[in-house]
Order: C-alpha cells, then sequence, then structure tokens
C-alpha cells in the first residue's frame, strides 16, 4: 500500500493548526503542531537512511520500561490505512476508534501523540463530534496521556470532557445520561480554556485552577467518582498500578498523581486486587472511590532489600569520603601547629639538650679538631672580643669525616666548654610529606637559637637537606635548603648563633652551603691514630674491670682503622664476653674474641659442614695464608680459620703493622696476589673443574683493586698516567681499560700459581691443621708450615675445662666467705 495518505494526513494536521474558540476549561498541554504521521516517517528513515538517528536522551536510558522506537513495517502499513479511512470518515466512531487502538497498541511515542492530538483538535475544533462521547475513545486517550507520563493532565481531561459533552447534548445517545449531575457544576468562565497546547509542555506549564467553585470534581479528590469520566480515569490509573506490581509507594503516587495526605489510614474495598509488596491494593482501593474520610485507606510501606543495600553502599562512599578530607585537614593544622604531638608543641623539639655535659676532655684522638674549634668556644664566652681589631668569626663550621669519629660529641663538647645552650636537629627531621613543613622548621630553629643567643645549632647529617640542586628537582624540594641558605646569610657575628654541621659526605652538599660566608672552615675528624686509639680505649675502660696483664698499646696496634665508636662496641663486646664466661676480669682473651668477632663476623659452630667441604675451604683458606706471608708487600697475616664467619665459610684475616695513609704498587699487586691465592689453591688441588663459586668475593675485590690502578692511579703503561671518571671513558677506551685489568689480575693469577706449587708441601700442613684446630693465628701458622707440633684438639678442650673449674672453686670461695663477713 502506499504511503502517501499518511504524509497528506500529516499536512491536513499541521493546517488545521490555527486559532480557535476557546473553552470554558483549563487547556490541556499538548502541541498541535506535531505531525500526525510519525509511524511511517520513523519507517522511511531507518529504511532509506536519509536522516542521521533520533538522539538519545536521559528520560529513554533510565525510563523504566522504554518505548520500541519504531514498530514494524506491516503494523505502519496496517495503520496508515485506518488513519486514511477514519480521515475519509471524520464522524464515524467505529472508525476512529480503530485507528486509536492500532495507534495505542504499537507500543511507540508517535502513536500516542497521534492519538493525543487527533483528539486535542476533535475538542478543538469539532466538539460535536460523536467521538467526543465515546467511553472507549475516552479511555485510549488517557492510557496514551499515561503512557506519556502526562498523568497530572487526567483532571483537566476529565473537567474538559464534561464541559464540552454539557455544551454538545446532541453528541450523546439518546439512552445516555447526563454526565453532569447539576449545571451550576459547569460554570467557567470562557477564558478558562484558549487555543489548544503542546503535549510536551505539559509537566512544566502548571494548569491553572477553574475561576468558580463550582468546577466539576478532580480525579484526585476524595468523593467517590460520580461519572463515568471519572471512573475511566481511576480505571486507568488502577490497571496501570497493576501492570507495575513492583512500583513503590512514592512511584505510585507520581503515577495516580494522587497527594499522599490523602492516602493514610484506609482499608481496600472487597474485590481489590492484592499485588503482594507492590501496589495493586492502593490502586484498586482508588480505582473504587476509597481514600475519603469515611473510607481511608491503610498504606504498608514495604522497602526492598536492593534499595537498603544501594543505600547503604552510598552513605559508605559519602562517609569514606567525607572521612578522608577531615583527616587531611587535621593532618596540615596537627603538623603546623604542633597539637596533639608528644612532648608539646612542635617548637619543643627545638629546646636545648638536657643530659650530660660533655667537656673537651671526653674527647680523644681528634686534638687538631679540638684546637680548631676552640676558638668558637672563646667567641661563645665573649663574642665581643674577636671585633676588637675587626675580625670576624665564621658563622658555620662543618666536620666532615666517616662514621663514628666523633663529630657529635665534638659538637657537644664546644656547648659544654662554652656552657651555651646546644639546639640539635637532624637532617632528616625537617622534610616530610607536606610541603613547607621543612621551610617552617628551619624558621623555627634560627628564631630560637636567636631568643637563647649565645648559643649553639648542630644539624647532624646535613647532606640529607643539603644536597646539590638541580634544575630537574622540583620546587618544594629546594624549599629547605633555600631557607637554610637565608637563615645563614640572616644573622650577624655578633649575634652569639654558631651553627655546626656534621656530614659523610661533604662532596655531595650544594656549592652555595659551603661558600665563605655560610659553612666556610670545614673541619676534617679523620679516623684515630695508633695514640688516638690509646687514649679512646684509656677513656671507655675506665668503668670496666680489666686483668693486669691486658695491654691497651698492643690493642690499639691491633686495630688500625677502627673508629672511636668501633673501639667502643669492642670494650662493651668484651665485657658481656667476660660476663657469659663467669669471669671476674676482662682478660685479653675477651679483647681479642672481641676484635675478631668486629672483623671477621660471628662464628657460626652450630653450622653443620660435611667433612669434604671443610676440607676445600682449608685449602682455600691456606692459600690465602700463604700468600699473604710470601708475597712482598702484602699486610701481615693476622688469623686464619675455616670456621664459618658471618656470610663466609672461611676467612683470613689480615692487619697492618701500623696505620696506612699510602699504599704503594707492589703492596696493590700484593693485595691481588693474596686474593688469587684461595682460588689457585683449590685449582692446585683438585683441578680446573673442581674449583667452587667461593672465590666470588675474592675476585670481585680483586677485580675492583686492579680496576682503580688502570682507572685512578695510572698504574698501567698501555692506558698511561691518566686519571678516568666513569663518564669520561669512551667505548674505545673503555675496552682498552678492561683489557689492562684482565692482564693484571692475570699476571697474579699465575704468580700465586707459582708461589703455591713451590709450597705444596706447607698447603698441605697448614690445610689439615686447620682441619684439626679449625682457627690458627700468625704464630701458630707458622709452626704448622714449618712441621711443628702446637697444641692438639684435646689438649686445648682440657684447658679450657680446667679454667671452668678453678672459676667454680673461686665462687664457691668467695660465696662461703660472705656468711662469715654477715656473721
Amino acid at each position: 500500500m502506499s504511503c502517501r495518505p499518511f504524509f497528506l494526513c500529516a499536512l491536513r494536521a499541521q493546517s488545521l493548526a490555527r486559532p480557535g474558540p476557546s473553552l470554558l476549561v483549563p487547556r490541556l498541554a499538548f502541541s498541535t503542531t506535531s505531525r500526525s504521521s510519525p509511524i511511517l516517517s520513523l519507517l522511511n528513515r531507518r529504511l532509506l537512511s536519509t536522516s542521521p538517528p533520533r538522539p538519545i536522551s536521559l528520560a529513554s536510558i533510565f525510563s523504566r520500561s522504554p518505548l520500541p522506537a519504531t514498530p514494524n513495517p506491516s503494523t505502519v502499513a496496517s495503520i496508515s490505512l485506518l488513519e486514511a479511512q477514519a480521515n475519509e470518515n471524520p464522524t464515524h466512531v467505529d472508525k476512529q476508534l480503530e485507528l486509536f487502538a492500532a495507534l495505542v497498541d504499537s507500543g511507540v511515542k508517535q502513536g500516542y501523540e497521534v492519538v493525543v492530538n487527533r483528539w486535542e483538535r476533535m475538542c478543538e475544533f469539532d466538539p460535536a463530534n460523536p467521538l467526543l462521547a465515546s467511553d472507549k475513545a475516552f479511555e485510549l486517550y488517557l492510557q496514551s496521556l499515561l503512557k506519556l507520563n502526562l498523568t497530572k493532565s487526567f483532571d483537566p481531561a476529565v473537567r474538559r470532557r464534561l464541559v464540552l459533552l454539557a455544551a454538545h447534548p446532541s453528541v450523546l445517545p439518546p439512552s445516555a445520561p447526563t454526565h453532569p449531575s447539576t449545571p451550576s457544576e459547569l460554570a467557567t468562565p470562557p477564558e478558562a480554556s484558549s487555543a489548544p497546547v503542546s503535549p510536551t509542555s505539559a509537566s512544566q506549564a502548571p494548569v491553572s485552577p477553574p475561576s468558580t467553585p463550582q468546577a466539576p470534581p478532580s480525579v484526585s479528590q476524595t468523593t467517590p467518582p460520580r461519572n463515568p469520566s471519572e471512573q475511566i480515569a481511576h480505571q486507568v490509573l488502577a490497571s496501570a498500578a497493576l501492570s507495575h506490581p513492583k512500583l513503590s509507594f512514592t512511584e505510585s503516587l507520581k503515577l495516580g498523581s494522587l497527594p499522599s495526605s490523602q492516602l493514610v489510614g484506609s482499608s481496600p474495598p472487597p474485590g481489590t486486587p492484592n499485588v503482594p509488596g507492590g501496589a495493586g491494593p492502593l490502586a484498586g482501593a482508588l480505582g473504587a472511590g476509597a481514600g475519603g474520610p469515611a473510607n481511608p485507606i491503610v498504606v504498608t510501606l514495604h522497602e526492598s532489600k536492593g534499595s537498603v543495600f544501594v543505600r547503604v553502599v552510598r552513605f559508605v562512599v559519602f562517609a569514606m569520603f567525607s572521612a578522608f578530607f577531615i583527616l587531611v585537614l587535621f593532618s596540615i593544622l596537627i603538623e603546623n601547629s604542633g597539637l596533639l604531638k608528644a612532648g608539646g608543641p612542635r617548637q619543643a623539639e627545638f629546646q636545648p639538650q638536657k643530659g650530660k655535659t660533655y667537656k673537651f676532655s671526653d674527647v680523644h684522638g681528634v686534638d687538631e679538631a679540638k684546637e680548631e674549634l676552640q676558638d668558637v668556644v672563646e667567641f661563645l664566652k665573649d663574642p665581643t672580643a674577636f671585633a676588637t681589631l675587626g675580625g670576624k668569626l665564621p658563622k658555620g663550621i662543618l666536620l666532615t669525616g666517616s662514621p663514628g669519629t666523633g663529630k657529635t660529641m665534638l659538637a657537644r663538647a664546644v656547648a659544654g666548654e662554652a656552657g651555651v645552650p646546644f639546639l640539635f636537629a637532624s637532617g632528616s627531621e625537617f622534610d616530610e610529606m607536606f610541603v613547607g613543613v621543612g621551610a617552617k622548621r628551619v624558621r623555627d630553629l634560627f628564631s630560637t637559637a636567636r631568643k637563647r643567643s649565645p648559643s649553639i645549632i648542630f644539624i647532624d647529617e646535613l647532606d640529607a637537606i643539603g644536597g646539590k640542586r638541580s634544575s630537574r628537582d622540583q620546587h618544594y624540594m629546594k624549599q629547605t635548603l633555600n631557607q637554610l641558605l637565608v637563615e645563614m646569610d640572616g644573622f650577624e657575628q655578633s649575634e652569639g648563633v654558631v651553627v655546626i654541621a656534621a656530614t659523610n659526605f661533604p662532596e655531595s652538599l650544594d656549592q652555595a652551603l659551603v661558600r665563605p660566608g655560610r659553612f666556610d672552615r670545614i673541619v676534617a675528624v679523620p679516623l684515630p691514630d695508633l695514640r688516638g686509639r690509646v687514649q679512646i680505649l684509656k677513656h671507655h675502660i675506665k668503668n670496666v674491670t680489666t686483668a693486669p696483664e691486658v695491654d691497651l698499646t698492643v690493642l690499639a696496634r691491633g686495630t688500625p682503622g677502627f673508629s672511636g665508636a668501633d673501639l667502643q662496641n669492642l670494650i662493651n663486646q668484651a665485657a658481656i664476653q667476660a660476663s657469659k664466661e663467669r669471669a671476674t676480669e676482662v682478660t685479653l682473651k675477651h679483647f681479642e674474641w672481641a676484635k675478631d668477632r668486629i672483623i671477621m663476623g660471628a662464628e657460626r659452630k652450630s653450622h653443620y659442614i660435611d667433612e669434604k667441604v671443610k676440607k676445600l675451604t682449608a685449602y682455600h683458606e691456606g692459600g690465602h695464608a700463604l700468600a699473604a706471608l710470601y708475597t712482598p708487600g702484602a699486610m701481615p697475616l693476622h688469623k686464619v680459620t675455616c670456621v664459618p664467619r658471618g656470610h663466609a665459610l672461611g676467612v683470613t684475616s689480615q692487619l697492618p703493622e701500623g696505620d696506612r695513609y699510602s699504599i704503594s704498587f707492589k703492596e696493590f699487586l700484593a693485595t691481588i696476589d693474596v686474593c688469587m691465592g684461595g682460588r689457585v689453591a683449590e685449582e692446585l688441588i683438585y683441578g680446573p673443574e673442581n674449583v667452587t663459586s667461593g672465590a666470588s668475593s675474592d675476585l670481585q675485590k680483586a677485580t675492583q683493586t686492579a680496576t682503580r690502578m688502570v682507572k685512578n692511579w695510572g698504574y698501567s703503561d698501555k692506558v698511561g698516567p691518566v686519571y678516568f671518571a666513569d663518564e669520561d671513558i669512551s667505548p674505545s677506551k673503555k675496552i682498552e681499560i678492561e683489557s689492562e685489568v684482565r692482564r693484571l689480575l692475570k699476571e697474579g693469577e699465575s704468580r700465586v700459581m707459582a708461589l703455591l706449587k713451590s709450597r705444596e708441601v706447607e698447603l698441605h700442613r697448614l690445610a689439615n691443621a686447620l682441619v684439626e684446630h679449625e682457627t690458627l693465628d700468625l704464630e701458630e701458622v707458622k709452626k704448622v708450615i714449618k712441621g711443628e707440633k702446637i697444641r692438639t684438639i684435646k689438649e686445648v678442650v682440657q684447658e679450657d675445662l680446667n679454667r671452668v673449674v678453678e672459676q667454680e672453686q673461686q665462687e664457691q670461695s668467695r660465696e662461703s666467705k660472705i656468711p662469715q663477713e654477715g656473721s
């Protein structure tokens, strides 16, 4: 069938959209300019694709039952035929009803809009049409309003139909009763209804009430329906509620457009269908006329479990976000104000340190550093003494040196000698997660020092905040250092504030920090020499009960390279070991035990070692020991053991005879030879195919030594006396350096192979002695390689047992004397 009549109908519908006489009821908000055949046009767009698809709206996405976009072609064809017949017979009620029913059954929005438009045009321009008296047509019209979510227009639609029927009684069948009960009910002013209204604006434009109190009753009023129009409206609402049994109470109220205040306390009338958990009873009661004072409706609210879960999840998410922002706000406030902090406000961290007062007499082994700091002490005692001749004392003093050399104690000794407040701060205390906190703490530190001047500010680990700046760094990373630079420029020498800082890495500091005017005096605090170690040992041994035969000079000679902290640890561990053995005093043996534990690590005597592995370890350590004994320039052998210590299966310890300040080329070669001794011994005794991986640390140390000999110390004739930094080495030069390093290592391996082959008998003797005695010192090693006998293991055990018995006897005798003295 041709679609042309459908389009012609749409054109005729548009031509009819002209102003007309106003009725006596409020206007309904429906559009008369919409096309009368939207279904056919949608089908044409889908088949021919001559226009873009209709955009998706939020209402179509989130609606409960979205309407289908287009019907099938057969439906469109039948609707077009019905429309043509209805247009040819506008007063034929059956033709109009067939068209209305087909449009409603199509289930598309455009079909509902066509029904609404045709009914509105009929009411506006042809009120005498018999279709107005058809209850079925009115029901289809209300169903279309319901599908278009225009339930608020039900009351105006009912009143409008009643007014038109009263104004044109000729449209009623002879047997039909008159709808209005009294003529006064329809007495509404003629201005109450004007031109036709748009359905799209029904939800936006409010419906004006009738101008007189005698208007027809509203569908939502509490009185029961008194005419067929009201009954039809209630039936449509009830059927809609029954078709959606899962609607909530609020949704059913919206659907029926009834105020909730009228639906409380009523019981459903008899015969009302009951849908558990839905709005069916409510809709049935409304359809039966309940809801008034005489017949209230009882409403029970039931909430689904899903809605409770969604509400709980929403509450939890909102609470988490709120708690997060509140915690961030509180943390910022607490961080800047110091509230709820242990020890009071933040400013308490920069109060003068209380405790033991140190003097220069408590610091040993750094006499030169004490002399340089003596000037600071004199300045703090009398700041004006240095200003008489125009001299100025440096603002900042930087203490550099290895860890444990006494830098912090020196700074405390300066404060103790001068008798001024000592403000301590660590470099890691300034920066935290919040931007600007470090700069604020620097300001607080210097402000506190100025208030308590003369005073000393000591910043430990300065490299934590004073590292070199780079253009790639973020701005907030530089704020603390910039504030420190500004503060050190902001006070004069006459203020009596001296800044002392300590660091182990002076080369990592920013150049602006160590320039003259800030930290312009750098004091080196080196490791103590022999004389300094003796002084440190005497200072720490004052409170330790030692045996008379303990010679601190001998102990100091055996601990080269030890810092003050290492020496203090040595004395402490020796005293603890003596207490474990229930000794009455700390002997030289306990000091030797503590020294070996620090140098070689703790013994792991409980660790099970297979006899074959123990024998191989003995040969490996024997190779190291013989290389150290017979290689010119090697560091003297101290002790060798095949007992696991630390992470090693065996250890060969070497100690210099005195302090080493520079190392010669021969000594470097000897170091490489000693490192190669263990691997060469394994290869010599067990063959190249049985060499183990135990020499990895030896190879690492030998490679590092050879590499620095070539790159940094100029000990290669091929490369020459050149210092190479890692970033300055070209690929070709790197290959040349690697070849020279390999040459030095191979030459050292050849020298040690020749040495051990000539001393193979001594190697076997030393390995067997290590398996038996496990640990040998230098004198015992010399006796073993000569073939002389040393104490057997049984003699050593017996000596230990005798010593334990003697100690027990001494304790018993001491306990027996205590009661006699008490009596």
